[in-house]
């Protein structure tokens, strides 16, 4: 089985080298790529200097686009498994093999790391909660599939979704709308509980007054994915 983590990473100077040094000791039959989206900081001189393997693109696409290129990346090069990992050091690697023993053995297609299973280690803010409940309800009201952390970026793909994400992946805050692109799609997803790390440094994307913009856009694309088909 090759398997492969995919690393995008846009300004992580300050998280990328604990993120794959955290691969190297606690999953070390995994291939990792770090998706390096156009960084601004210094990002890609960490990569240089330790040696990482990076995927440098020449102008910022964006999360779904730095995520896509990973997926590419996994389908051209013939990778059974592929998982999405963040690079600011959130996500545990230790949970890696775990998850890629529950996709084979209940013949799954997607595995998704969730934080709101057991409810352990760094469980977001109570904004944010509050808008991952709501997304949880709006899949599976249009799914009839209960997923507990939509918005989680830790997510394992085998080989059928890696070829979808390769020739589609939305580009804007992606994640609950390709869950519902894959469970639309008839592919058996299902998560396992996982402890995350609090942010160290840096920021998220969804700044409080993007929040709006954020639960608009992304209700729309999960009902329009979930019509598509």
């Amino acid at each position: 089985m090759k398997k492969l983590v995919i690393i995008p990473a846009y300004n992580e100077q300050g998280g990328i080298e604990r993120t794959v040094r955290d691969i190297l000791e606690y999953a070390p039959d995994f291939d990792y790529v770090v998706i390096n989206d156009c960084s601004t900081d210094k990002t890609l001189e960490v990569c240089r200097k330790n040696d990482f393997h990076v995927i440098s693109l020449p102008v910022n696409l964006g999360i779904g686009g730095g995520v896509q290129t990973g997926y590419l990346y996994a389908f051209q090069n013939d990778y059974d498994i592929a998982v999405q990992f963040d690079g600011d050091g959130q996500h545990n690697a230790r949970y890696l093999n775990e998850m890629a023993d529950k996709l084979a053995k209940d013949n799954l297609d997607m595995v998704i790391g969730s934080r709101y299973i057991k409810k352990e280690g760094f469980q977001s803010s109570g904004l944010r909660r509050v808008g991952i409940r709501y997304f949880t309800a709006l899949i599976k009201l249009v799914t009839g599939k209960k997923i507990t952390d939509p918005t989680s970026g830790m997510r394992m793909a085998g080989r059928e979704v890696i070829e979808i994400y390769a020739k589609n992946y939305p580009k804007d805050y992606p994640e609950p709308e390709s869950v519902v692109a894959i469970l639309k799609a008839d592919k058996k997803v299902d998560e396992i509980p996982v402890q995350m790390n609090a942010r160290e440094e840096g920021v998220s994307s969804i700044s409080p007054r993007k929040s709006i913009y954020y639960m608009i856009k992304v209700s729309l694309a999960i009902l329009i994915a979930a019509v598509r088909r």
